[in-house]
């Protein structure tokens, strides 16, 4: 794997880990998610409009276009609804387990990409320490709220679903900055009902003003950061290592949260860094 690919997406997992962490701490977190995402979106629109209208695309890209901005609208409903339900350090690592199986084994087939028996071992171990550290067991329903269980499968369905697509779209010529636009365009639209029903547009901004600003520039720009790096080396290698955020999620549960955790959880991150080793160097 290329140095440069892996360095943008170990950058944007921490970076990904880091907006999720601000989205758990707000006060309402439909608000957050829609003001953050409303920022970039006023400060990208003199360019989405010049690129697209320098673009000739065919009308398989635009529904593919029209595809992945459903999806990213309803994983951002979704979102808030799993954070809502569940902690961080549970919800967080059970949904990216489920998108980067789903997105990896699925980029296998769609894009003939292919993965050496090192790389397969190294996402195995991948995704069976992601749905380790989030201490959801067959059999057990004293163990997660249930509600936070569905959001966060739900959430695992569209992130595997809106990168596939957004794979697909840029393989067409689309520019990683226009792909971040059209999200925001989904998640302001997805949101904006949900945000006029709460009433706290302006309690979140008075509050949290300078961590909305911060996540405004960190949600965007973890996701063109992989954007890039999916530009550079097949997405079934590095969609499982975009998933460093998850250790990084981890020891901010630990730490800033202080949500419940035990030595497990150590080991599981440590497997997740050995795992990701494994792709980068043998993938």
């Amino acid at each position: 794997m290329e140095l440069l690919a892996l360095l943008l997406v170990l950058s944007s997992g921490l970076t990904h880990a880091l907006w999720n962490l601000f989205t758990k701490r707000s006060i309402h977190k439909s608000v957050f998610l829609w003001c953050i995402h409303s920022v970039t979106l006023i400060i990208l629109m003199p360019y989405f409009w010049i690129e697209m209208s320098q673009l000739t695309l065919s009308p398989k890209v635009y529904g593919f276009i029209l595809l992945s901005m459903t999806i990213q609208g309803g994983y951002i409903l979704l979102l808030s609804k799993a954070y809502t339900h569940g902690d961080m350090s549970q919800v967080y690592p059970f949904m990216r387990g489920l998108g980067a199986m789903l997105t990896s084994l699925c980029s296998l087939v769609l894009f003939h990409e292919q993965m050496s028996t090192a790389g397969v071992l190294g996402l195995s171990a991948i995704i069976f320490s992601l749905f380790a550290l989030s201490g959801i067991r067959a059999g057990s329903r004293h163990n997660v709220n249930g509600k936070a269980l569905i959001y966060a499968c739900l959430v695992g369905l569209c992130i595997s679903g809106y990168t596939l697509t957004d794979k697909a779209i840029l393989d067409a010529g689309v520019s990683p900055v226009l792909l971040i636009q059209l999200s925001n365009i989904s998640y302001f639209i997805a949101l904006i009902i949900p945000v006029l029903r709460s009433g706290q547009l302006k309690r979140e901004w008075s509050v949290n003003w300078r961590t909305i600003l911060l996540g405004s520039v960190l949600a965007p720009g973890s996701y063109l950061l992989f954007l890039f790096a999916m530009r550079l080396t097949p997405l079934a290698h590095i969609a499982p290592i975009r998933e460093i955020s998850t250790v990084f999620g981890t020891i901010f549960g630990i730490l800033i949260l202080r949500e419940q955790q035990g030595s497990r959880r150590i080991v599981m991150s440590a497997l997740i860094t050995l795992g990701i080793i494994t792709i980068a160097i043998w993938g």
